[in-house]
């Protein structure tokens, strides 16, 4: 699975090789994705090669080629995405669906239901990394946790939430939601590249995402460049 930006970038390189046999520069590549800097192009072009989608060439400078495209496209992912619009990052597949029991009732009654939620990867609780990776496992939880909405799982890698509790390898379970009150700890999406989980703090109209260790500061972004992916409902950690 990719997310949005790596798909396109995908793409971009793609036709641009198949058009005129050679890459696109750095400068194409962060203006046909309409990123602010050429780090993220940066990052997107490791997490594609990390996939197993492109290859950079050795001893020849801007060089690469791609290996492979996605086994499945969907209609929409080709799409240009309006700016400014809600379109989950992090969420992916089908969401929150009860398990499906086969046995007899007076069975059902003793063993309690549970819910399987998705693990859609891995979220940075540190330096923001792309959050966006295949859908490689559920979870089962109680209902009673879970509550109302649509939710997903993310492993947590980074120790900026260690104050708040949130441990490196903690598995985090996060309620869909693109809204959150000041205080929140959240999974945002900045700049639509990099996700990471934060507390949120309203500032005017910026937003601050706050970190719960001393270690790190607090980010500050200016109108439009964070959305919020979800808010944190419960996490899991196995000893």
């Amino acid at each position: 699975m990719l997310t949005r930006k790596q798909y396109e970038l995908l793409m971009f390189i793609h036709e641009r090789l198949k058009e005129t046999g050679v890459p696109p520069s750095f400068d194409e590549m962060k203006d046909a994705l309409d990123l602010r800097s050429k780090s993220g192009i940066h990052r997107l072009i490791t997490a594609l090669e990390e996939r197993g989608f492109i290859r950079r060439l050795p001893n020849r400078a801007r060089a690469m080629e791609v290996v492979k495209l996605p086994d499945s496209i969907s209609p929409g992912l080709g799409a240009p995405r309006p700016r400014g619009s809600f379109s989950p990052e992090v969420i992916e597949g089908s969401l929150g669906k009860p398990v499906e029991r086969t046995e007899p009732l007076a069975e059902k009654i003793s063993a309690p239901s549970t819910m399987e939620i998705p693990v859609m990867g891995r979220i940075a609780a540190g330096v923001p990394i792309e959050a966006i990776q295949t859908h490689s496992h559920t979870i089962s939880v109680p209902p009673e946790l879970v509550g109302k909405g649509e939710h997903y799982a993310l492993e947590v890698r980074g120790d900026s939430m260690i104050e708040a509790g949130i441990l490196d390898g903690d598995t985090v379970l996060i309620r869909r939601s693109d809204s959150a009150d000041s205080g929140d700890i959240v999974v945002a999406l900045v700049d639509d590249e990099e996700a990471t989980l934060k507390r949120l703090r309203k500032k005017g109209a910026s937003i601050a995402l706050e970190a719960a260790n001393p270690a790190y500061e607090t980010r500050i972004f200016g109108p439009g460049r964070v959305r919020v992916q979800g808010k944190l409902v419960a996490l899991f950690r196995q000893y």
